[in-house]
């Protein structure tokens, strides 16, 4: 029974999804259909996917709710191994160790130079939104969030002007393969060092002070600014670094898996 049960779940999905492909306003159609393929083939061979927390073989109905809930576009699957970081922590997560930490990082576990802790930022949008000044202040208020528990300080630069981090909003196919789908699912994502690149989905209902339909502008900031530091996503649901958040939720404070991670990942 469990065999077909998960086929048909797997059918329905993804006739579901290429609904959501017909109405999207991104013209990468068959860029994404393969990209989520993969995706739901990782799934079901009980890949290391955040918010799979029981390993069956079988995508059940807790991973379809899962992956109907806004998130990261940022890849949940990752090749992190115990040896990664040197460290003698007993906090410190492995692939077969999961006690206390669920931080994790990106393959080649990618970092900023330590002649680069005071990096710069600025803004540059592909597409024009009504939300960008409350950006410019949810990102601020995000940035000092991670330079308060970090080595890193981040300063704006002048609109133009070359930057580490570049920030902004965009809208399906804009240019660096990894096109936005639309309202809902996707909300934003960026890159790991040292590429700087961090965006905004423009066809989200974004908000400073969202109601229940709409997206936290600095909720979503706090977290691709941990992977434009180098964080992955965490299996912790209340770390800023989980990869989904529902609508209208303001999730701005770094917990402490969010701090162990970004320690562990720049030790003195």
């Amino acid at each position: 029974m469990a065999p077909k049960f998960s086929y048909l779940l797997t059918t329905f999905l993804l006739l579901l999804f290429s609904i959501q492909l017909f109405i999207a306003q991104s013209e990468d159609h068959e860029g994404k259909t393969l990209k989520f393929l993969q995706s739901l083939k990782e799934v079901i061979k009980g890949q290391n996917v955040v918010g799979l927390n029981k390993v069956t073989g079988y995508l059940d109905s807790a991973t379809i709710k899962n992956m109907m809930i806004p998130r990261c576009g940022v890849p949940d699957i990752t090749n992190l191994t115990s040896s990664s970081i040197p460290t003698s922590s007993s906090h410190h997560k492995s692939k077969m160790f999961h006690m206390v930490s669920h931080y994790d990082f990106p393959e080649g576990t990618p970092r900023w130079p330590s002649s680069k802790y005071q990096l710069t930022y600025t803004f540059r949008s592909g597409v024009q939104s009504p939300n960008e000044e409350d950006m410019r202040s949810a990102c601020s208020q995000a940035f000092q969030r991670w330079a308060s528990v970090s080595q890193f300080s981040f300063q704006e630069a002048p609109a133009g002007s070359q930057a580490d981090i570049l920030i902004g909003f965009y809208r399906g196919d804009h240019g660096d393969e990894e096109p936005f789908d639309g309202p809902g699912m996707v909300l934003a994502h960026s890159f790991p060092p040292q590429d700087g690149r961090f965006h905004y989905d423009a066809d989200e209902d974004w908000s400073s002070n969202p109601n229940m339909n709409q997206m936290d502008l600095e909720s979503v900031a706090v977290h691709e600014i941990g992977h434009l530091l180098g964080l992955a996503h965490s299996q912790d649901s209340n770390a800023i670094m989980y990869a989904t958040i529902p609508p209208g939720i303001i999730k701005r404070e770094l917990t402490q898996d969010d701090i162990d991670g970004i320690h562990a990942l720049y030790r003195n």
